[in-house]
Parts: C-alpha cells; structure tokens; sequence
C-alpha cells in the first residue's frame, strides 16, 4: 500500500517588489525578458535597448558578444544564461519572449523559463526584470508580475512524491524589478502564490494514481480542504446508502462493480460576513479509475493505462475550493459538487443494456459502459440545481458549471490544449472566456445542436447514454443537459484534452484558475 501526502507548500517562493537599479541587485541570477525587437543592434553590434545597453556596458561588452555568438535573438522559448563577472548577481539570464509579449501565458511562460534556467544553474536568489516596461499602464504591471510569480511556481513544481529519490527545488526567493511596489502589487503576488498551489494540487490530485487516490481519499481530501479553511468552507460527505436515498440510481450504477465505495462530495463556501450577491455551483467528474466497465476500453489509443486522469473535472473543482479558501471573496457562495467512484467490472456491476433511474425521475439505457461520466453527473447535476445555486439578482437564473474528461471526441475536435465549452446561455459564456482572458488557458465555444438528440432516443428508456461517433462531444453535453432545471444558468466544459500533458506524462491542472477568476468576477 503507497500512503501518499499532498502539496503542503507548492514550492515555497518568497516574492518581492522592488525599483532598484539593475546593475546594483544582488543575488545569484539577474533574469531579464526580452523581445526580438530588443536584441536589435546598432551598426556597432552595440544594444539599442538602454537595459541591456547598461548591463552589456557593466560587462564590458561581453553580453553582445556573447548573444551573438550564441545566436540567440529573443525568439520565445529562447533562453541564454551567462557567468560573468561585474554585476551584483553571479549570473545573467536572457529569457526570450517572441515577437512581442501581451498575453498572460507570454509572462507565466517567463515565469517557468526563470525558474527552469534557475534550476540549471542551481540558483537560490533570482531577480526578472523586463527588458522594455515602459509604457505599460500600472494595471498591467500587476497582471505582468501576478503572471511571472504563477509562473515561477509552476515551474519549480516537480511531482517526486512517488520517485525513490527526489531533489527539493533551490529557488528560495525571486524579485521582481521594474513593475512597481507597494501593496497593490503585494496583493496580487499572494494572489498569484494562492492560486498556483492550488493548480499543484489539483496536479498531484490527477498525478496519482488510483491504487492511492481512491474515491474515499479523494473526499477525505476534500474534507481536509473545508477543515483547512474551516471559517469559510464546510463538507458535506454522503455515502452510498444516502446517495440511495436521495435516488442517484444513475450515478450508483457506475459504482456498483467497485470493491472501493463511492463517496459524494459536497463543499460549500461562504464568506465571512456580508451579504450574498450570487451563488454559483462547480461540478466535477470524479471517476478515480476507468476500465470503461464491460465496454472495457481496449486497442491502440483506448488510454486505459492514464485513465487515473478521469477525475480531472474534480481536481479543478477542489482546487478551486482550496484557493478561493485562502482567498476568501466576499459576496459569493459557491457549491463544489463532485460524485466520485470507479467504473469497474464484476458480477455486480452494470451490463450493456441495463436501464438506470436518475434522481430526477428520468431513465437511462445504458449503451454503452464506457459513457459513464455523464451517468455519474447526471445525479449531480440535479443534486447543484437542489442548492438553490443562483446569481441573486432579478431575472438572473442558477448558473452552474460543469467540468469532465468526458469525451475523446473533444480532443479529436479541439485537440490536447483546448477545453471545449457548451452553453445555451450567452452571458455566462462571455464570463467564462473573459475570465480565460486573465487565466490564459484555452477553451472554445461549441454548438449545442439540439436535432443530434434523435440519437440518443431509446426504444424503451427515455433515452440512451451514447449517441455513436458523429458529434460525440455534442452528443454528450446534450446528455448532461436533460439534467438541468430550465432555469438554471448552465455550462459544461470538456477538458480531456488540456489536463494532461502527453509528452511529460504528468497532469497539467487545468481549469482551476479560470475557475477562481469567474467565482471572482461574480463577488466584486
């Protein structure tokens, strides 16, 4: 048995603020972002650029003679470090950033660069500084170095909890020169420190495997969540025979061939004082392992050896409820929901053509064993629109939001990097995607075409789990949507895609700041 420990501090960084000159900072690296228009030189080989014309001058000369011979040009992924002496800092690090640099990803990829060269040269104590600030408003700056800190953490973070022997990363303090102090900019770094360790966590969530990330450990995790930040969060924690009472014959049907009992998680924040302006709900889908039942999943590209990830949707939900508990926005109560088991294979397990009763009445012919996710969601759902989940305001209906590794199909559309978004509801899609726009992770807009319902019609049940390949994504959001109170605002986000990163083979933790920043948008 592997007892495993989650994040307790996701890489402890110590950030600061500063205007200083950067020739004066000391510490072991200086890293400066730069932009191919700022490598331009003269027709002396000289910078152009009056920081690296200053450091280059510190050097005498040796940082254009050096970027030249490197052949480096500040293209983006572009990085250079050097050892030179006559500054205060022991090294120089040139970290390209492309073209030009707007996007919050631009500056969090600044962020994992420093901290990747920071690695390299065992470094303890780094300063970043852009090589050109001017001109960009001071709203800007502090979405710049909120951007670089997320960054910095996300890039010492390395998963060894389950590796013999591991490496404590080096980097103990990183500086941020040039964007402004004070405590605005304070804010917004603790802010940035918040919500990257709980995207670590949502990581190690969907990094583990199930052997130790069961459906009882994972909402025992949630339950040391709500003990953690006990003033604002509760846990309500129902167990099979409550979720029997409550008729989740769809979701218990998923969880019927498992020797491990599935656990209904439910999380609630509230703030301190204050009056409530909006309550929203997050959805999860928390299978810990997929075999794909008696449909098992089988053949080249069947993934059944990461199918640990099919709790991906649960991890941003409980990464959320993690940062938001350090956060604590006023104004806003937020439901965390997830329904968490295993879809399993034994004698009492659910069968190809077995017909399911869901919480709200309707019934289901399972056609598919391995359409399972939205069996398990469809009982959550309904339990998110019997909280009462609504944005307090008149003519304003419940929204809630739903996230699930739920079909291949989205990834065969979208590709691995991004999330497909269904919603009939305009204004909650502009929320979602304005709050992307600050995030920086990607999601797209799908149709919901209501007459690709024809196939999912039963001839003897209300209808069918899966509606064939065609739309498969559709199909499936479709599905989900039979769930949901007509009044009630409602998105489903399918993220099989963007949580994982094939080529690393480790977890992303994908959607939990897009999370935080639309929970954010509803409390101010």
């Amino acid at each position: 048995m592997v007892v495993v420990s989650f994040v307790k501090n996701a890489g402890k960084i110590a950030f600061a603020a500063k205007e200083i000159d950067v020739g004066e900072w000391k510490g072991d690296m200086l890293a400066v972002g730069v932009t191919e228009k700022d490598m331009t030189k003269d027709e002396n080989s000289k910078f152009q650029n009056s920081i690296l014309k200053k450091l280059d001058r510190l050097l005498g000369g040796l940082l254009a003679e050096v970027s030249s011979e490197e052949d480096f040009t500040g293209k983006s992924g572009q990085s250079t470090v050097l050892r030179l002496p006559g500054l205060g800092s022991k090294r120089v690090g040139l970290i390209g950033l492309g073209q030009s640099a707007s996007s919050p990803s631009a500056f969090r990829g600044l962020g994992e660069a420093v901290a990747a060269a920071a690695k390299t040269a065992q470094a303890n104590s780094v300063a970043v500084v852009l090589a050109s600030s001017e001109g960009i408003s001071n709203e800007s700056k502090l979405g710049i170095a909120s951007a670089i800190a997320s960054g910095a953490v996300l890039g010492i973070h390395e998963d060894n909890r389950y590796k013999s022997e591991s490496k404590k990363p080096q980097l103990k303090s990183l500086d941020i020169l040039g964007l402004g102090t004070g405590p605005e900019l304070e804010k917004k770094l603790k802010y940035a420190e918040d919500v990257s360790s709980a995207i670590v966590f949502g990581r190690e969530l969907v990094n583990s495997p199930a052997n130790v990330l069961t459906p009882a450990a994972l909402a025992e995790e949630a339950s040391k969540i709500a003990s953690s930040y006990s003033d604002v969060i509760s846990a309500n924690i129902l167990t099979a025979e409550q979720c029997k009472e409550l008729k989740m014959g769809s979701y218990l049907g998923v969880a019927a061939a498992s020797d491990n009992p599935p656990y209904f998680i439910h999380l609630c924040y509230k703030p301190l004082s204050g009056p409530i302006k909006a309550k929203l709900a997050l959805v999860g889908k928390g299978l810990t392992f997929d075999s794909g039942g008696y449909n098992i999943k089988t053949g080249p590209g069947c993934s059944i050896d990461v199918m640990k990830i099919d709790m991906g949707g649960s991890a941003a939900v409980l990464g959320s409820a993690k940062a938001l508990g350090q956060i604590k926005p006023p104004g806003v109560e937020v439901h965390f929901i997830v329904a968490s088991c295993e879809n399993m294979i034994s004698g009492t397990g659910m069968r190809p053509g077995d017909i399911l009763t869901a919480s709200n009445g309707k019934t289901i012919e399972v056609n598919n064993t391995d359409a399972e996710g939205r069996l398990t969601l469809a009982d959550a759902l309904v339990y998110a629109c019997n909280q009462g989940v609504e944005k307090v305001k008149p003519n304003d209906a419940h929204p809630i939001v739903d996230l699930a590794t739920l079909t291949g199909a989205c990834i065969v559309a979208l590709g691995p990097s991004i999330a497909g978004v269904f919603t009939p509801s305009d204004e909650l899609a502009k929320e979602v995607f304005e709050a992307s726009e600050i995030s920086g992770e990607k999601f797209w807009r799908m149709p919901l075409e209501e007459s690709y319902w024809e196939s999912m019609k039963s001839g003897v049940a209300d209808m069918v789990n899966t509606g064939g390949r065609p739309g498969g994504a559709i199909t499936a959001a479709l599905f989900l949507k039979q769930f949901v109170d007509e009044k009630v605002k409602w998105m489903h986000i399918d993220l099989a895609g963007p949580v994982w990163n094939e080529k690393k083979r480790v977890a992303t933790g994908f959607g939990v700041s897009t999370l935080v920043e639309w929970v954010l948008k509803n409390s101010s």
